[in-house]
């Protein structure tokens, strides 16, 4: 039986270069893959296909899911034009419930292994839609591991303003990847617990 993956850490871990790697591999197998990613840092609203793109310069084309996405269909079509060996799903915190429910039914109907990656968990220490549902359901959960600049394991994703400063508060979505520290518990806490005195 084929499985649902996740593979999940905070931010700079290398998520995205070790999907695109993965993916690579099939290919050099001579075997096929689908790859997805989120519309929600798509330039064009439209837009059927976007980019998967590592912070070390890989890169690969990749179809875009969006909340009327229909996973499972969509996957289910492209089995039907040819071979297809794995589906792969970068920024997989931004996948809806309905979407993982979509992917593990890729796995179970289609016989096609879905490999996840993305983050647990936003700024505020709360867990993504997308990530809450593939921690209750996936067959296999795997950790990428960055460290915080302490030394320690970093676990937790920090959003920081124009001067640095920690931020609280804001929408879960939509704020430019620079804007984030990758920090452990303690740390987050730190930085979090000094904005709030300012």
């Amino acid at each position: 039986m084929s499985k649902l993956y996740f593979t999940y850490s905070a931010m700079n871990a290398g998520k995205s270069a070790i999907l695109l790697q993965a993916a690579h591999n099939y290919g050099e197998c001579g075997m096929s893959v689908m790859l997805w990613t989120s519309g929600h840092h798509a330039s064009d609203p439209d837009a059927e296909m976007g980019e998967i793109e590592s912070r070390i310069g890989l890169r690969a084309p990749a179809h875009i899911f969006r909340d009327e996405t229909n996973m499972f269909d969509a996957i289910a079509r492209r089995k039907v034009a040819g071979p297809l060996n794995a589906v792969f799903v970068d920024e997989a915190q931004f996948l809806s419930k309905d979407h993982v429910w979509q992917l593990a039914r890729v796995g179970d109907n289609l016989g096609i292994p879905v490999l996840c990656y993305g983050l647990r968990t936003d700024f505020q220490g709360e867990l993504f839609e997308g990530a809450a549902e593939l921690l209750a359901i996936a067959d296999d959960l795997r950790e990428a591991r960055t460290i915080c600049h302490c030394g320690r394991k970093a676990t937790m994703n920090l959003r920081q303003d124009s001067t640095g400063g920690a931020v609280s508060e804001g929408d879960q979505v939509g704020v430019a990847k620079s804007d984030y520290v990758s920090l452990c518990r303690v740390h987050w806490r730190e930085r979090l617990d000094q904005s709030r005195k300012v």
